[in-house]
């Protein structure tokens, strides 16, 4: 029964139901994390026949190259042809970078304050006001790297096809608004695939700053854990198409597809963009890995290829998100407290409780064992607003854990809603 049509004699006894679950809980001393998207060991099991890719010498020679020296600042080049292939767009749009996307992303604002952008006036940080649009709930390491430097975080609404379209392009009127975050394919957290039409809408944006930038973290690009792998459009095509070659800067990683520690990243934009970003880049590094890159390159040969690999880890990764998804449908659906996403890829499970019970819920899973990502990360500043918005990260603990895991989720939740109602 919804707990908003329990009578107040319901709602006491309900309460004490699940206060004793709650600390027959807490007394089995649990450790349990679901804090950050990160694959489980049966994943990185499944991917460390990459180590014995090079055993010998000349295993490290590519065309003539021997990746184990200087140069290449750019990448190798089956590297980006490797990416290209991914990701739909150019070879030469393809910068390689090393195990983190985050870093690229970093650095390409980091520049756009110290230098400015291909298309900047001047250097971002002798600009009174700049402003960055954060769709949320989103990535709180995006609003993250735009908070450090000082910038205004605007929130835009998100909707079942991705950004409020209406919101951004009212927002982009404003000179001092100069980018904004997209991840277009199953967001973090909410699993969202952007629609063809928002897709469009963004590429086709008229904003009144010049240099104004799409970071589109495609970081989810083909990590599918239900159901067929789903095409994507080259947001880079659609940008020059638009008449804004040089706005979009879009970022992926292999590093939930072989090792987050020692995967391999790339940037992606027009030839422009790319020439630009090297003139400042070649000041901060001589290259990247590139023995990793060649070992990347010979383990995941291609985009089909590596499209076989992920079925792999779909095999792993779809029990956890079932073993989620049913206990919330068993556990919440009928009490009509919280309404969530049910994502056929990516690496979480956005849940928004009714208004005020997300900070009370963590809490409470936290004095039971179970670590999550803290309450209001998907928004900017770290403030949600309604205080509702949760973010499951099932991927990292085995199905056994993710199992006692959620069922503290689960009564924690009915917990903290019904204390709400009592005013316990």
């Amino acid at each position: 029964m919804e707990y908003n049509k329990m009578s107040p004699a319901q709602l006491e006894a309900e309460y004490a139901a699940v206060s004793q679950r709650f600390e027959k809980l807490k007394g089995k001393g649990l450790k349990l994390d679901m804090s950050r998207g990160k694959p489980g060991k049966e994943q990185l099991d499944l991917v460390s026949d990459i180590l014995t890719v090079l055993q010998k010498p000349e295993d490290c020679v590519e065309n003539g190259f021997d990746v184990r020296n200087y140069g290449e600042l750019t990448g190798l080049p089956c590297a980006k042809t490797y990416f290209a292939d991914v990701l739909g767009c150019k070879p030469e749009e393809c910068f390689i970078g090393g195990n983190a996307s985050l870093t690229l992303m970093y650095d390409l604002i980091a520049k756009a304050f110290t230098h400015g952008l291909l298309h900047s006036e001047k250097p971002w940080c002798k600009l009174d006001t700049v402003k960055f649009l954060c769709p949320s709930p989103g990535y709180d390491r995006h609003f993250k790297v735009t908070e450090s430097f000082g910038m205004d975080l605007i929130t835009i609404p998100m909707t079942g096809t991705g950004p409020d379209m209406d919101a951004v392009e009212e927002a982009v009127k404003d000179p001092a608004v100069k980018g904004i975050w997209c991840v277009p394919k199953y967001s973090n957290p909410d699993g969202i695939i952007y629609s063809d039409e928002t897709i469009r809408r963004i590429a086709s944006l008229k904003p009144a700053a010049p240099d104004f930038v799409v970071m589109w973290d495609n970081a989810y690009c083909i990590h599918e854990f239900e159901g067929d792998y789903v095409p994507f459009p080259d947001i880079l095509s659609l940008c020059r198409e638009a008449g804004n070659p040089d706005m979009v800067f879009e970022f992926a990683s292999t590093s939930k597809v072989t090792f987050p520690g020692a995967g391999v990243s790339v940037m992606a934009s027009s030839a422009e963009n790319i020439k630009y970003m090297v003139s400042l880049l070649t000041f901060q590094t001589i290259s990247y890995d590139k023995v990793n890159q060649l070992r990347h390159v010979r383990y995941l040969k291609d985009k089909a290829h590596t499209l076989e690999l992920m079925k792999k880890h779909a095999a792993i990764l779809g029990p956890k998100f079932r073993t989620v998804l049913d206990a919330l449908e068993r556990e919440i659906a009928p009490l009509g407290i919280a309404s969530w996403k049910r994502p056929s890829g990516g690496y979480f499970v956005s849940l928004d409780t009714e208004d005020g019970l997300a900070k009370r819920t963590l809490a409470l899973c936290k004095e039971a064992g179970v670590v999550m990502t803290g309450a209001g990360a998907t928004f900017p500043y770290g403030k949600d607003p309604r205080d509702r918005n949760i973010r499951i990260a099932p991927s990292l603990p085995p199905v056994a854990e993710l199992e006692m895991a959620i069922d503290v989720f689960c009564v924690c939740l009915r917990l903290a809603a019904l204390e709400k109602r009592l005013g316990k």
